[in-house]
């Protein structure tokens, strides 16, 4: 068992025992509450990374072309659109008497599409802050689709595109037993 501790302000006040093996499962209350709080980041996230740069696309560079804000532009309709995906996403369905039937989608579950979508998220902030030192920084909005191709490509063209037919196996099949019954032939 690790033991970990957490260093507050008042000094080792918090400490649990976490121990390697199979991860808990989360209640729809627990998941409810990390998909709000998750929700909220990137909200923060979107609304502060989009205002710095509009505010300093207005005030300070006021030579910026035409592209520039097409680009802004785009990247505020990928942030709200991921954003609006996300809570589609996480939406938990209630009773008549307030009961959780189902807490949505966990979006902090690992290889997820919300893992994904918060990525997305990640790229165009980052591209829309260092688009302000430099409009080649724009660029980097092109690695989202490579990686989708990527994604796609591992998933399922590749494996589509290597998977044997039953031609080929029955085929590949017969070939060892000739080879067998040449060998015995030889003995």
């Amino acid at each position: 068992m690790l033991l970990n501790c957490r260093l507050d302000l008042d000094f080792f006040d918090y400490c649990y025992v976490s121990s390697k093996g199979k991860q808990a499962t989360k209640g729809n209350k627990q998941v409810i509450e990390e998909n709000v709080a998750t929700l909220k980041f990137y909200r923060n996230m979107c609304i502060i990374f989009s205002f710095i740069c509009i505010l300093f696309s207005f005030i300070f560079y006021g030579s910026f072309g035409a592209f520039h804000y097409v680009l802004l532009i785009v990247t505020v309709s990928i942030h709200l659109s991921s954003y609006y995906f996300m809570i589609s996403m996480s939406k938990p369905r209630y009773t008549d008497n307030g009961v959780v039937l189902d807490s949505g989608n966990d979006l902090n579950i690992e290889g997820g599409i919300a893992e994904h979508v918060k990525d997305i998220i990640i790229l165009t902030a980052g591209a829309q802050l260092t688009s302000l030192l430099s409009t080649y920084f724009w660029c980097l909005l092109i690695l989202a689709p490579l990686r989708a191709f990527w994604l796609m490509w591992k998933h399922f063209i590749g494996p589509w595109l290597c998977q044997r037919s039953e031609e080929s196996n029955q085929f590949t099949e017969k070939k060892p037993n000739k080879n067998e019954k040449k060998i015995k032939r030889v003995r």
